[in-house]
């Protein structure tokens, strides 16, 4: 069965590539705005279906995000010629940008002796969090014996720690062949001070990074000739939020292919609601009272964890996403012991010879 999935990955993946070099050559011949949009919408709805052929929850899910809304998202950017893609790039790198969270370095010789320094720590970081992953998967052997908070709280940590470690392998190989930089994905989550910091600056920074030029700058321009620049950011918000709802439904329907309950939606919108009326108060009493760190920071934990625990985490259950993504990672162990053995006999029968 994995063999089936990866097979239906690459021909996935090859579709995605050849229709970029369509995109590409769009861009080119098709002047911006409408009329480009017209001949890009055909891809972007393909897009929509290609998520459909792969069952796996890893590798259909990291597909989704990249093209559904990644990708597509750039797309309708490049459409009126925003964003991320334009037309003087080179086909490998506008492919390269399109598909893939990625981004150009600027000015990559600069501060050698400090990047190497960020490296070095940050190996040792992912080194730490990999082996965190590594027990958290050990613990859901004994997970009949836990409560039920504790096993939403190993889900909200096995999230984290895989994406952070997919996405730190990511970046390796990307700037290994291409010289580009893979955009961050989380900035240490558990020091947020608010929601504003939380969502903005420390959390899903590629979502973040595509909302805000697709959706919460076109309502802010939109909001400011009407409400005035001060208070437009609060409708640019949660229309934001909406948005994210809306495509996290989406992302859980191509993980179990169950019909939205509308509960991930609404954690969005509590989110989005809350979010909205902070930074409200934020404009109006700045300069009275500022929280401290030691007060705003378990709070806004307290409040992210206990809404992911009501609304958002239990989605993976209701679509089977964990026990899928556990049968996967039975598979791949049985697949790599098999893979080793047969080295492990061929280098044998080397040596005797």
């Amino acid at each position: 069965m994995l063999g089936e999935e990866i097979n239906s990955f690459f021909k996935v993946w090859l579709t995605v590539l050849t229709s970029l070099c369509y995109c590409h050559a769009i861009g080119k011949i098709v002047p911006k705005g409408t009329k480009r949009l017209t001949f890009l919408l055909p891809l972007v709805c393909l897009f929509l279906f290609l998520p459909l052929k792969i069952n796996s929850p890893h590798l259909g899910g990291l597909t989704a995000f990249f093209i559904v809304w990644l990708g597509n998202f750039k797309l309708l950017l490049f459409a009126f010629d925003r964003g991320p893609l334009n037309t003087h790039l080179s086909l490998p790198l506008f492919v390269t940008l399109a598909c893939l969270p990625v981004k150009i370095q600027q000015n990559p010789s600069s501060k050698p002796q400090l990047n190497k320094g960020i490296s070095s720590s940050s190996n040792v970081n992912y080194a730490v969090k990999g082996l965190l992953l590594g027990i958290i998967l050990c613990a859901y052997d004994y997970v009949e014996f836990m409560h039920p908070v504790f096993i939403k709280l190993l889900y909200s940590l096995h999230i984290y720690f895989f994406l952070e470690i997919v996405l730190a392998i990511g970046a390796v190989v990307v700037r290994s062949f291409s010289g580009l930089e893979l955009e961050p994905q989380f900035n240490n989550p558990f020091l947020s001070t608010s929601l504003q910091d939380f969502w903005g600056k420390r959390w899903n920074l590629m979502v973040t990074s595509i909302l805000r030029p697709t959706v919460y700058e076109p309502t802010l321009r939109f909001w400011s000739s009407v409400i005035g620049r001060k208070w437009a950011p609060l409708p640019s918000v949660f229309s934001t939020f909406v948005v994210s709802g809306v495509m996290h439904e989406l992302m859980f329907y191509y993980l179990g292919r169950v019909s939205p309950t509308g509960e991930v939606t609404w954690f969005f919108l509590i989110h989005g609601f809350c979010l909205t009326v902070e930074i409200g108060l934020k404009k109006a009493f700045r300069e009275w009272w500022q929280p401290p760190w030691v007060v705003t920071g378990p709070l806004t934990i307290g409040f992210v964890l206990g809404t992911g625990f009501w609304l958002f985490i239990p989605q993976f259950t209701r679509s089977k996403v964990d026990a899928r993504s556990f049968e996967e990672y039975a598979e791949l162990g049985a697949l790599l012991k098999s893979c080793s053995e047969r080295v492990l006999r061929v280098f044998g029968q080397s040596k005797r010879l």
